[in-house]
């Protein structure tokens, strides 16, 4: 069994994603980050960086009780796990790790700033939304012409590469980007989100996604002086 703290977020859908895929028993406990569950003393004993998702698998290395954070992080533990989505093979191995490490390094933070300053910033700011969609457009090209001759993102076969990649990709117009300037990234976007295992990963704590503009609490907790604390 796996303890999964987790909130309905490109990085936590990375985590659902690949329970999902690959059936492992898991018991999801939310971590609501607008009400500031991040900064739960329990919770940082798990995630010391006071982010979500977080795994606390309680059959892990040595039948012992095995915790760990990040989502890129959990996705290779899981991989290693499970023996499925990540290559044994060296070179194929390492071909999934490098695009894993793309989304984590790229993907993530760029495409989070676009859509903290297009949804989330107090007042627009034409320098950094300019900014940010310009650079989501030039990554969804990168993704773009990677795809173009090959089935996913590290070659032929699924992996957790594309787990990773997808969720922070699910919402184009959200970074400004139109998807129909990418016809690869798009059939790509498509088939991936007809997998029943996405479909089901994408539902997990769904009911509390966000709709409406947020609180200020939430914004503090998620953006504001709550974030810089000591806790």
């Amino acid at each position: 069994m796996i303890d999964l703290y987790t909130w309905p977020t490109p990085n936590g859908h990375k985590v659902h994603i690949m329970l999902e895929e690959t059936g492992m028993e898991y018991r999801v406990i939310p971590v609501n980050i607008g009400a500031g569950d991040q900064f739960d003393p329990e919770f940082l004993k798990i995630s010391p960086n006071n982010k979500m998702p977080a795994i606390v698998d309680l059959d892990g290395p040595g039948g012992k009780r095995y915790s760990l954070f990040e989502s890129g992080a959990i996705l290779l533990y899981l991989a290693d796990k499970s023996g499925r989505f990540l290559p044994t093979e060296m070179a194929a191995r390492y071909q999934v790790i490098q695009w894993l490490m793309f989304q984590m390094g790229s993907i993530g933070p760029m495409l989070g700033q676009a859509h903290h300053f297009i949804g989330y910033a107090p007042e627009q700011l034409p320098y950094a939304i300019e900014r940010y969609s310009k650079e989501a457009n030039r990554l969804y090209a990168v993704v773009d012409k990677r795809l173009q001759d090959r089935s996913y993102i590290a070659g032929d076969d699924y992996s957790i590469a594309d787990m990773a990649l997808w969720p922070w990709m699910r919402h184009p117009e959200r970074q400004n980007v139109e998807r129909e300037q990418y016809p690869a990234f798009s059939a790509w976007h498509d088939k991936i989100a007809g997998r029943p295992a996405v479909e089901r990963a994408v539902q997990v704590l769904a009911e509390h996604q966000r709709s409406g503009p947020l609180s200020e609490q939430a914004r503090q907790n998620m953006f504001g002086d709550a974030q810089y604390q000591r806790h």
